[in-house]
């Protein structure tokens, strides 16, 4: 059964996760820094895929929202099982607080709101490799896609912990994921779609009505 076990989060400081001064400055990254990088990779992919490899455009389309859909279901996946493993070991609980852990407890922590890009780059490259290996040149389109996708992720993420409720459509997603947050650590795992979250049942438990009087600000105090 997964933990719903909350604890409050603080929403000020910035806490050491490593001894190692270089591994700890690692671990604080400028929302902008993957952004910039992921859209230069993922333009250069789509460069290469159309001038390079021959594709049409409406393939080279087709392919990229292939990945950027791919990206959310994996999105998903990555939050529910991996960022909360259940901590059966203190090794366990040292790695998913690393992950992820640190970040529900310092939610508005925002140099540690994406992964290092040097990590970023690397578990890119290894995508590629595997991604080549099965799709062969579509790679170019759809590897394109998932990182926009996954740049998608970090834009909603950063906006949703740093700035205040949108009086818009948006006003979803961080509803959704203040549920997450602060109520209900054991729903609400997709952060730039609730899509799988229907999907696989696990939705917040609560009426909208309630989650709007419940969670409304709660990423702003």
């Amino acid at each position: 059964m997964e933990s719903t076990k909350f604890k409050r989060p603080k929403h000020k400081g910035s806490p050491k996760l490593f001894d190692n001064p270089i591994l700890e400055k690692l671990t604080h990254t400028h929302i902008s820094l993957p952004l910039i990088i992921f859209g230069v990779i993922a333009a250069a992919l789509i460069y290469y895929g159309i001038f390079e490899k021959g594709f049409e455009v409406p393939m080279m389309v087709l392919l990229f929202f292939a990945g950027l859909f791919f990206f959310t279901f994996v999105e998903y996946i990555m939050h529910r099982y991996l960022y909360h493993i259940p901590a059966t070991t203190p090794r366990r609980q040292k790695i998913s607080y690393t992950m992820h852990g640190v970040h529900h407890d310092y939610p508005k922590d925002k140099s540690r709101l994406a992964m290092p890009p040097v990590l970023s780059l690397v578990i890119a490259t290894v995508l590629f490799i595997i991604y080549r290996a099965v799709l062969g040149d579509y790679v170019f389109g759809f590897l394109a896609g998932f990182l926009i996708g996954y740049a998608a992720y970090l834009a909603v993420h950063y906006s949703v912990h740093a700035f205040k409720v949108p009086n818009n459509f948006l006003k979803t997603l961080w509803h959704h994921h203040s549920i997450h947050h602060y109520r209900e650590p054991d729903r609400a795992f997709g952060v730039s779609s609730p899509l799988w979250d229907h999907i696989f049942r696990t939705m917040p438990r609560k009426s909208p009505r309630q989650q709007r009087a419940a969670v409304g600000t709660s990423i702003d105090d």
